[in-house]
């Protein structure tokens, strides 16, 4: 595990460059920083400026080397690396409210923007006219889409919303890619065709990832729950509610198990067996062993009055000291991942060791 700062200001979203040298992330305001790693530090390098409101997702597609950005401007840009600057080019996302989350596609050729506007707009490249169009999944979304994530056949999205739903759509777009095999989630596939679609999630969905394999889908929501669905077992969904805050992120780690966080400032393991077999399996974060200092009579005794505790103690015995915003896989493929990192409110990026 490593801890790094990158100031007081929360960090709303953070990427990873393919080689993972590199992050972008944005410090809860309108610019996205790319750092470079030189020895033990994180050296700012770039800094993209043309968006005017609040950065909420940032993705940066391995291959191809471009970085796709969104904000509550109502905008999304492409950015390309040319002469060692940056360049953007303007989406037209034909959205009337805030975006809110954005990814990339699996092969690259596509990616994904969830907004307040109540739908889902699926972005591709069209080279006669040199711009990014977008396609609108409309159908049956009601209200704000909070997240999203591609299936491994780049096909299918999954969304999560704030009107308690959690949703699997089809983004084939016949433009740019052949027809598709049938999968477990079903085989009729044209474009916004739904696939899934959960009612009571129990809170604002807050998460969604798919298994490496795609039969699995899991997702957080906030009433401290996890939930698998399992297309491979007739679509049947387990739902684990926690006894702790509400998780914020989630992410596949092998085939079975997944590593949540959130408002606990902590990761959390679980694990999916099967159909009814959804379970807590441990905390990531070893705390640390505080040292006792000697106190004075007089302050123990205001401890007792004022926080109804002995210990004079500010700091949590975590390495966040605020709520985690967004996991992201460090190293290893989703079936078997290494290191992955969490970013919070407290400015801090964490890299954890994954056994």
């Amino acid at each position: 595990m490593s801890l790094y700062s990158f100031g007081l200001e929360p960090i709303s979203c953070h990427t990873w460059n393919k080689d993972r040298t590199q992050i972008a992330a944005s410090p809860n305001n309108n610019v996205v920083n790319i750092y470079e790693k030189k020895g033990k530090d994180w050296i700012k390098i770039h800094e993209l400026t043309e968006h005017s409101g609040r950065i909420t997702g940032i993705d940066w597609a391995p291959e191809s080397n471009r970085i796709v950005t969104c904000a509550s401007d109502r905008n999304a840009y492409v950015w390309n690396l040319k002469e060692g600057v940056w360049k953007p080019t303007l989406v037209l996302v034909r959205i009337n409210r805030a975006a809110t989350c954005v990814k990339w596609s699996p092969m690259e050729n596509k990616f994904a923007l969830g907004s307040g506007a109540r739908l889902i707009s699926v972005c591709y490249f069209e080279k006669e006219n040199d711009w990014w169009l977008s396609k609108h999944i409309k159908k049956s979304v009601y209200s704000t889409v909070l997240s999203l994530d591609w299936h491994p056949n780049n096909i299918l999205l999954a969304a999560g919303s704030a009107d308690l739903h959690c949703r699997v759509f089809s983004a084939y777009i016949k433009d740019i890619e052949d027809k598709p095999g049938p999968t477990a989630w079903g085989a009729k596939m044209p474009f916004g065709e739904l696939l899934l679609d959960h009612k009571d999630c129990g809170g604002w969905v807050h998460s969604v990832s798919f298994s490496p394999s795609g039969d699995q889908l899991a997702w957080v929501a906030h009433n401290s729950s996890i939930t698998v669905a399992d297309a491979a077992k007739g679509k049947e969904v387990t739902q684990h509610t926690t006894k702790h805050l509400p998780l914020l992120s989630v992410i596949y780690v092998s085939p079975t198990d997944v590593v949540a966080a959130g408002h606990d400032c902590c990761p959390y393991q679980f694990t999916y067996k099967g159909p009814g077999d959804l379970q807590f399996l441990k905390k990531l974060d070893i705390p640390k062993q505080a040292s006792k200092n000697s106190m004075s009579a007089m302050q123990h005794f205001l401890n007792l009055d004022k926080k109804a505790t002995e210990e004079d103690t500010k700091e949590l015995d975590t390495l966040h000291q605020n709520s985690i915003i967004q996991l992201c896989v460090v190293s290893g493929e989703r079936a078997k991942v290494e290191r992955f990192s969490s970013v919070g409110l407290d400015g801090a990026m964490v890299i954890w060791d994954f056994k």
